[in-house]
């Protein structure tokens, strides 16, 4: 049955009752969401109408196609997705050169150049860091994005493994992964010497393709289709990622990354994947 989903801080209980009426819908309402069942399937102009109209709402058409009870790893881009800061941009301010560096990053995220040359070039800005001053950020600056918590502990729940892969460092990565009991990991590594940071890099760098090759790598440890993933990210260096997964999710993105994915988030914490986690009825109205 064709079924949207409403969210955000701003959905009322009279908004979401409004555009049931307008949709000719069915309202079923859920603790922070509402779902919208149709007879007949939403046409394209109904949803641009909607989305013109509430452009302060996250509403996402549920993909027939989807099966959340099938789904077997959640992968999440870390950068402004899972957490809510850049940590390079963070790393940047101890060396007075956070604009150069935040203005390569926002640049690359857009997708307007090569990932791997932008980061080569901004890590390069960090030589003379102190290795100290990723501890200082973890714990001054760094927390979960609203809502991951709730997203942590129900896919925990249903027992999907988590994945956080990053085009950021392994310093954080590491640390989130002990702190909240994340199954996979994958980032660049930055090479210390003299604890300091050197200005380069240490391995391969994990960029775009190293993303999607990853997911595929999990697929098949665990033994299963990529169709069994929800993968969630940002930036341009998400969109192979979010290619290949079974239910793609923009957060908070890029122009690029929202037109590719399937459900974008703009209004929504994390939790607002928690929809798209069963397709359970609730309370009908």
């Amino acid at each position: 049955m064709p079924t949207l989903i409403l969210q955000g801080s701003q959905l009322t209980r009279d908004l979401a009752n409004k555009i049931a009426q307008q949709t000719n819908a069915e309202i079923r309402s859920h603790e922070s969401y509402y779902r919208l069942y149709s007879k007949q399937p939403f046409s394209p102009q109904t949803l641009a109408i909607l989305h013109s109209t509430h452009n302060n709402l996250d509403i996402n058409l549920f993909p027939e196609d989807y099966y959340p009870e099938q789904i077997r790893l959640f992968i999440t881009d870390m950068d402004s997705t899972f957490i809510n800061i850049e940590c390079i941009n963070e790393i940047a301010a101890f060396t007075g050169k956070e604009a150069r560096v935040s203005a390569i990053t926002t640049t690359a995220m857009q997708g307007e150049i090569n990932f791997e040359t932008s980061l080569i070039q901004r890590v390069k800005l960090l030589a003379g860091v102190s290795a100290h001053a990723l501890a200082e950020i973890y714990e001054k600056n760094l927390t979960l994005n609203p809502g991951g918590k709730a997203l942590l502990a129900a896919l925990k729940q249903r027992d999907i493994k988590i994945a956080l892969v990053s085009g950021g460092f392994t310093y954080f990565t590491e640390r989130l992964k002990q702190e909240y009991n994340l199954d996979y990991t994958l980032a660049n590594q930055l090479e210390v010497r003299n604890n300091q940071l050197t200005g380069a890099l240490a391995g391969q760098i994990v960029g775009a393709s190293a993303k999607a090759k990853f997911l595929l790598m999990l697929c098949e440890k665990l033994a299963i289709k990529p169709w069994q993933t929800i993968a969630i990210g940002d930036g341009a260096n998400d969109l192979e990622m979010l290619k290949v997964a079974g239910l793609s999710i923009a957060y908070h993105a890029k122009p690029k990354v929202q037109a590719a994915a399937r459900i974008t988030l703009n209004h929504s914490g994390l939790d607002g994947v928690l929809p798209f986690l069963s397709m359970s009825t609730a309370i009908l109205e």
